[in-house]
């Protein structure tokens, strides 16, 4: 039945798929290779397609295999989305970051910096927007933006805080 597929069954599946074998999945999960092995064949049964194929030493995501493995990560993606903004809600998190960066700033690293900032609050919307110095300073000041981000601390005025 397909109505009971389980979260655990989709994470057991992607686990096994990134991790090539199933005993390599269950040292990942922490569970028994015969627990993988059985939620597995549960998962393949349920839906009546086969994901892997067992002929070999390793298991081999098949073509239908391969064809759900995007949907079962963005399944568990969601639901991961799903935990860690209603983990923010009852911790008092902000549920949207707005930015703004100093053109100078905005190059190379500031990228990365926010892909840090959205792994570590996934469920906070980061907007971010790239403007001139001066620019930078008045959304901080009139409160269209949260954070400022500038090349340069002489330039803010005294009022703006720096860190």
């Amino acid at each position: 039945m397909i109505d009971g597929v389980s979260l655990d069954q989709l994470r057991t599946f992607i686990a096994a798929a990134d991790e090539g074998s199933f005993s390599a999945a269950d040292r990942r999960l922490r569970r028994a290779q015969s627990v993988v092995s059985q939620t597995l064949a549960n998962l393949e049964g349920q839906l009546g397609v086969k994901l892997f194929d067992r002929s070999a030493r390793f298991p081999v995501l098949t073509d239908q295999g391969r064809a759900l493995l995007a949907d079962a990560r963005a399944v568990a993606g969601n639901v991961d989305h799903f935990k860690a903004r209603a983990k923010g809600l009852v911790g008092r998190l902000e549920l949207k970051l707005s930015v703004v960066v100093d053109v100078i700033v905005s190059g190379r690293d500031f990228p990365a910096c926010c892909g840090r900032i959205q792994e570590k609050f996934p469920a906070t919307l980061l907007k971010q927007d790239v403007e001139a110095r001066e620019t930078v300073v008045q959304r901080v000041l009139d409160g269209r933006s949260a954070v400022g981000v500038m090349g340069s601390r002489s330039h803010a005025p005294r009022r703006a805080g720096r860190c």
